[in-house]
């Protein structure tokens, strides 16, 4: 059995594509209304204290799904990834691998874009439910800024994944790498929040699918998609530099 297949047959049968899949979903199925229907919301819920939010544009159901894929939807698809890539939080199952394969990055690099491939699944397919709900309910959303904005997101996914698999390739377990990976997201967001400088962050991706579907160029990304991409390849040939030279 190759190494992809068994990627593969580990995200469907451990549940984990399942998971990312219905997190994701969810948070588009439920976007549009909550945008929709906030007013009523608050009224049953303000204990006779009257707040009116101002009424819901299209672009305000996608910012509902982008803020949660952001936060929830980011933490389970890092748990997923780390959960692949670290591979030696598992000693008898690194022994048994590694003693098969000519380079340790063998291991790293299927499961690193399986869990990726999973990850752009799983916020495609919420996106679409976002786009769908918002269309019928709040107006129409520009194709090509929601497209982009797709792609932005996977962009960034590919970076996320990467920052995974090099923090796993010096920890041996699953909750390190996770907790590492979102710390560094926090921070680069922290970063981005300072003036022009958002503009160049990763982090920016995450968010580009409201900012497009609110009028923004897409051109306001590309710096941050360009720095995003070389910042991903240098992670993983760190990656595969360290998983060479970690001793069993």
């Amino acid at each position: 059995m190759s190494l992809w297949r068994l990627e593969w047959l580990r995200l469907v049968r451990t549940r984990r594509l399942v998971a990312l899949l219905a997190v994701f979903l969810f948070f588009g199925l439920t976007a549009a209304p909550l945008a929709r229907y906030l007013n009523e919301l608050l009224a049953h819920t303000s204990g006779g204290v009257r707040v009116i939010a101002p009424p819901p544009t299209p672009a305000d159901g996608i910012k509902n799904y982008v803020s949660n894929a952001a936060q929830l939807g980011l933490l389970v698809y890092v748990l997923v990834a780390a959960s692949a890539l670290a591979i030696d939080a598992h000693r008898e199952t690194a022994v048994f691998l590694r003693s098969r394969v000519p380079t340790a990055f063998t291991l790293v690099l299927p499961r690193y874009l399986a869990s990726w491939a999973a990850g752009c699944a799983a916020v495609s397919l919420g996106a679409l439910a976002a786009w769908c709900g918002t269309a019928l309910l709040l107006g129409a959303v520009p194709a090509s800024g929601m497209l982009a904005g797709i792609a932005a997101v996977w962009l960034f996914l590919a970076f996320a994944g990467a920052l995974t698999a090099t923090f796993a390739t010096r920890m041996s377990s699953v909750v390190g790498p996770t907790a590492a990976t979102l710390g560094t997201a926090l921070g680069l967001g922290i970063v981005g929040g300072r003036g022009d400088l958002g503009r160049w962050m990763p982090s920016s991706l995450l968010t580009a699918m409201s900012g497009l579907a609110a009028g923004e160029s897409i051109g306001h990304y590309l710096p941050a998609a360009a720095v995003t991409v070389v910042a991903t390849v240098a992670l993983l040939a760190l990656t595969a530099r360290l998983a060479g030279t970690r001793e069993l």
